[in-house]
């Protein structure tokens, strides 16, 4: 589904609203994480909320569809089934990418952070923002 004039996917405002909500919490209860952003799969920012700016979030969210399918596909080649999360660890932050498996618009969620952010509670919040996402997509 897109918005022909343009070129963006047709996501209702109510569900953006529920994951803007979801990646809200992430981002104020998760220690260490700084930006969190949900995007459609084809790469569309759809919300993001933040303490700390990230400059050409259209940018990132588009790199972070195409590393997600990459990984998607690195997944079934070794027989690895529903690539579901990635983590980058880096010197000075983490970057999290994660699948929301939404049945009519599938996401994404992208959070960036600190070397201090954990994978555990990351990945519990991960979770149950995108149960929310999926049980609010009818």
């Amino acid at each position: 589904m897109f918005n022909h004039a343009n070129n963006q996917p047709q996501v209702p405002d109510e569900l953006v609203n529920i994951a803007k909500v979801q990646i809200n919490e992430i981002l104020m209860n998760v220690r260490g994480v700084d930006f969190v952003m949900v995007c459609s799969t084809d790469g569309f920012e759809l919300a993001n909320v933040y303490k700390k700016n990230v400059s050409n979030t259209g940018k990132l969210a588009a790199l972070s569809s195409s590393i997600l399918a990459m990984v998607s596909a690195f997944g079934k080649e070794i027989q690895l089934q529903g690539a579901q999360t990635i983590t980058l660890d880096a010197e000075n932050g983490k970057a999290v990418l994660s699948a929301v498996h939404a049945p009519n618009h599938p996401m994404m969620i992208v959070a960036l952070g600190t070397k201090e952010m954990k994978h555990e509670m990351m990945g519990f919040a991960l979770k149950k923002a995108a149960e929310t996402i999926k049980k609010a997509d009818h």
